[in-house]
């Protein structure tokens, strides 16, 4: 795909407004949210900070951060993400929003104390682009703050879509994609507005943290298998179960064999 439709299908993709509430809706959804919040924590600096939020989306990190004390700078390329921020923040709180591409930002050299990029890196298709979305959040971080980059799993699209939702059901050509999907990362649209992106292997994600300039940390993977499990939103009522679902995701994390099991990687890197 060219860059423009790839900016186009991108765009298609999140004016559905599906995003507002994915990461609460469902059981998968909500792992993917309290895992990425609970690891983000372990290097988050205390409250007060200024947080950089960087295609945050409709903002259910943002709205978080900022409830923690944190005064978060948040930006998307989608207007509607934007303004759906805007509408949670309301008057008088600690977000400030903006449409911004996180290939060119709008804030100053060494102005956060710490960078979330939980979305960019899902939809720029060349490296040197993923590069340099992250050498944009190591120029504004303070030396030594956290960038925190979230990716797909290389395997996500045969493990998360043809395994769990199975997409060849509505997409019957998927299941002649997946092997050319594991072989290059590129993950094309199914249909119109559909999901687009690219998908990294887990020593892709820390080679590239390493050509942007900054040191990796931590690198975890996100949910593990515990999304696989057929009955994760009857989990998710149940807090005894749910913690065992947590539970089972934490020791998974840094096994090496088991990185690419779960849709989402999550590395921490630290500004030289």
């Amino acid at each position: 795909m060219t860059e423009d439709a790839q900016r186009r299908a991108m765009h298609e993709y999140y004016e559905r407004g599906e995003e507002a509430d994915r990461l609460i809706r469902t059981g998968a959804g909500r792992l993917e949210f309290e895992r990425t919040q609970e690891i983000v924590l372990r290097a988050l600096p205390p409250s007060p900070a200024t947080i950089a939020d960087i295609g945050g989306g409709p903002g259910r990190y943002t709205v978080w951060l900022a409830g923690l004390g944190h005064r978060v700078l948040h930006r998307d390329i989608v207007p509607l993400h934007v303004e759906q921020v805007r509408d949670m923040a309301g008057n008088g709180t600690a977000i400030q929003t903006a449409v911004a591409d996180a290939l060119s930002l709008d804030l100053a050299d060494a102005s956060v104390d710490a960078v979330l990029l939980l979305g960019p890196l899902y939809h720029l298709e060349d490296r040197a682009d993923r590069v340099r979305a992250l050498r944009e959040a190591a120029r504004i971080v303070r030396p030594g703050g956290p960038v925190f980059g979230a990716a797909i799993s290389r395997w996500s699209a045969r493990l998360d879509g043809m395994l769990r939702n199975r997409i060849y059901e509505k997409y019957p050509e998927a299941p002649e994609l997946i092997d050319g999907v594991e072989r290059t990362g590129l993950l094309p649209p199914l249909g119109p507005r559909s999901f687009c992106g690219f998908t990294h292997r887990p020593e892709q994600l820390r080679e590239e943290f390493q050509a942007a300039g900054l040191t990796v940390a931590d690198l975890v993977c996100v949910e593990g298998g515990s999304f696989l499990l057929q009955d994760i939103d009857d989990r998710m009522a149940d807090e005894s179960a749910w913690e065992v679902v947590l539970a089972a995701s934490r020791a998974h994390e840094r096994v090496p064999e088991l990185m690419g099991l779960g849709p989402h990687l999550l590395a921490t890197g630290v500004r030289r």
